[in-house]
């Protein structure tokens, strides 16, 4: 499916810098084992399409970091490079070796010889299954996901346009390598405020259909579809939300996102 061509007087957004991944994100190598938890525990009503909610029990440990694992997931994939050939090294060496890789630009890849080394594994979903706490205690608080640059634009008004705009920018990027991080978002309801990665896109009648990692959903891929028609996203139903339309950003983007 051709992308839909942008109306060069509404463009709102700077061009994306070339940041071409060396190789395709791989689901099954390139994500976190474990997931960021929820506070609320949420039972979806079909017949009258009302969500209630109950604090879960025990509460979480490992709650409110979506943004901090979405971003360094692709942090990992674009500045850290895994060789398990080399002896694994104890919890304690390879923690300042996470700092270094979410210290690093999320917005841009590094050349291939200034990747940071992991010994011992051979991606970041077996290293993260065997160190999750050293990840965990690494990789960044959960303040990280309140104070985003990008966090202002939710509360703008969302036009068709502006979603349309933004779905032709994010399959281009995904067909580029790019692995796009979105925000999710309902606002000023809030019943969504969320971040995940893209990484594939298929053209589905009539539209898009993205696959994504979901920082709350790490055993399986999840889908964000874009309805060309309505020029509006749509995200399947999960534990924590039943599904329906969701207003779409790019972040960790430019100077602004």
């Amino acid at each position: 499916m051709p992308l839909p061509a942008p109306n060069p007087q509404i463009q709102t957004e700077a061009p994306v810098a070339d940041t071409t991944a060396a190789r395709p994100f791989v689901f099954e190598q390139d994500t976190f084992t474990f997931p960021n938890e929820l506070v609320w525990a949420y039972q979806f009503d079909p017949a009258t399409g009302k969500t209630t909610s109950s604090r879960r029990d025990p509460p979480p440990t490992y709650a409110h970091h979506c943004f901090v694992l979405a971003r360094s997931v692709r942090q990992f994939f674009w500045h850290a490079r895994f060789e398990p050939s080399e002896p694994a090294l104890a919890d304690a060496a390879y923690h300042p070796l996470v700092r270094r890789v979410v210290a690093r630009n999320p917005r841009s890849p590094c050349a291939p010889e200034r990747r940071i080394v992991f010994p011992g594994y051979s991606c970041l979903r077996e290293f993260s299954r065997a160190r999750e706490n050293v990840l965990k205690g690494a990789c960044g608080g959960a303040w990280q996901s309140y104070f985003l640059r990008s966090h202002w634009r939710m509360i703008l008004p969302v036009f068709r346009w502006q979603e349309a705009w933004v779905a032709s920018g994010l399959a281009q990027a995904v067909r580029h390598g790019r692995v796009p991080i979105v925000h999710l978002v309902r606002f000023p309801q809030l019943t969504i405020n969320h971040g995940i990665v893209l990484y594939e896109v298929a053209a589905a009648e009539p539209g898009f259909n993205f696959t994504a990692y979901d920082p709350n959903n790490p055993s399986r891929p999840s889908s964000l579809q874009y309805d060309a028609a309505k020029r509006t996203f749509f995200f399947a139903p999960n534990c924590y939300w039943a599904g329906g339309r969701v207003d779409v950003f790019q972040i960790y983007r430019n100077c602004l996102y």
